[in-house]
């Protein structure tokens, strides 16, 4: 055991526990008051939080002393007791502004999307690890896409789409063992269509494309594909985008319409469902350089941001630290990151490999849509930000979530 922490990448630690003791500092300051009595003070949201960490370091001790091969082995039933959870919640589940995604237990919650996350990367390591080859064959991407999108697919009528979303950052392990590129240029063109087509219409969208074909065909020389590629091309831009208003009139629900309305620039809501976004805004904004200092934000102590201390916490880091300290956060998540993929690729286990890519989409998927929505440019869908957003689910959702490929990591020469 003692050889095995010595190969334990303490700098992937390190980097986790700044990033919660961080977070934990932001929460206290978002949701002091002036009951506050301790820092461990249990009738607090930061007490509670203190309390969740403090069990996740007994939880990181009981993830690396399991046999790393237990991970690989059992991922099957993880991934099926997983999927059980996230259906329970139509029969027992708790209900908490308007989403069905809790199971409560006592006086606590639990969110199970937040560990079916991991029980997918797992149960997806497994299945590409066992074809032992390149994921370029139709009928093992379509076993894939079946693995990614079961437990999407319940979480999403809860309704809970932010988690269901989250599921797109399994494309990138994918991609990494060689799932083709077309369907990730394919999806990106999707969503760019749908957003342009709901900025300028159908219409001139159509016309776009047909613009961008006709000089991609003509002065695109080497390799050029055949019409009938390009035409085909060319009808499903055109599909997508004259069933555009379709989708966001009758799937979409009014909340979704009004957010993504704000962020286009075609509402102005400041007081009714745009009010979180311009809140948090003026709190980033408000921070300059150096921002106001530690429980001095006038945003945060005011309460003006709603849920400042769960989806919108980085808002406090803009008010309170100002562009330097967003700056240091941001880093530190994008080192973890880039640290993750640079651990990954060194495996000599496909299985290790697939699951820390997909660690690291999925840390990347959360960080880079929190960030984004707390900063206006992206719609308000309530996903937490890693490490930093207050609850005990999502905390534990994501050490579990690092500490398995950290325990995988560190058994990657001994047992492979």
């Amino acid at each position: 055991m003692s050889k095995t922490i010595s190969q334990f990448d303490w700098l992937s630690i390190l980097i986790y526990f700044l990033l919660v003791m961080i977070g934990w500092v932001n929460i206290y300051s978002a949701s002091l008051d002036d009951t506050a009595t301790s820092f461990f003070d249990l009738d607090q949201i930061y007490g509670k939080q203190m309390l969740w960490i403090m069990l996740s370091v007994f939880l990181i001790v009981i993830l690396l002393s399991i046999e790393a091969k237990f991970y690989e082995r059992f991922s099957s039933v993880i991934y099926l007791f997983a999927l059980i959870s996230i259906l329970g919640l139509f029969f027992f589940g708790k209900t908490i502004n308007g989403a069905t995604s809790w199971y409560a237990i006592g006086g606590f919650t639990i969110q199970p999307a937040e560990f079916a996350k991991v029980a997918t990367a797992l149960a997806l390591a497994k299945f590409v690890s066992d074809i032992q080859t390149n994921i370029k064959k139709l009928s093992d991407q379509f076993k894939a896409f079946v693995i990614i999108a079961l437990p999407a697919l319940i979480i999403l009528p809860q309704p809970d789409a932010g988690s269901a979303m989250v599921y797109a950052a399994f494309f990138f392990p994918l991609y990494r063992e060689g799932l083709s590129g077309v369907y990730l240029i394919a999806g990106t063109l999707g969503i760019l269509v749908f957003v342009l087509t709901l900025v300028f219409g159908p219409y001139w969208v159509s016309g776009g494309a047909l613009l961008v074909v006709l000089l991609f065909y003509f002065f695109r020389k080497k390799k050029r594909p055949g019409i009938i590629a390009y035409l085909s091309i060319l009808l499903v831009a055109v599909a997508i985008s004259f069933s555009v208003d379709y989708i966001f009139e009758n799937i979409f629900e009014q909340r979704h319409r009004d957010r993504f309305n704000i962020v286009l620039g075609k509402e102005v809501d400041n007081r009714g469902i745009g009010y979180n976004t311009n809140q948090s805004e003026i709190a980033v904004g408000s921070g300059n350089w150096f921002g106001k200092g530690w429980t001095e934000g006038t945003q945060t102590k005011g309460n003006f941001v709603p849920e400042q201390h769960t989806d919108y916490i980085f808002s406090t880091v803009g008010e309170e630290w100002g562009f330097v300290g967003s700056t240091v956060v941001l880093l530190l998540f994008i080192f973890l990151m880039l640290r993750i993929v640079h651990l990954a690729e060194r495996q000599k286990s496909q299985f290790n490999r697939v699951y820390g890519y997909s660690v690291a989409g999925i840390l990347f998927v959360h960080f880079f849509v929190n960030i984004g929505m707390v900063i206006g440019i992206f719609p308000t869908v309530g996903i937490p930000l890693p490490f930093f957003s207050y609850g005990g689910s999502g905390l534990w959702g994501f050490t579990i979530l690092l500490f398995i490929f950290i325990k995988l990591d560190a058994e990657r020469l001994s047992l492979w």
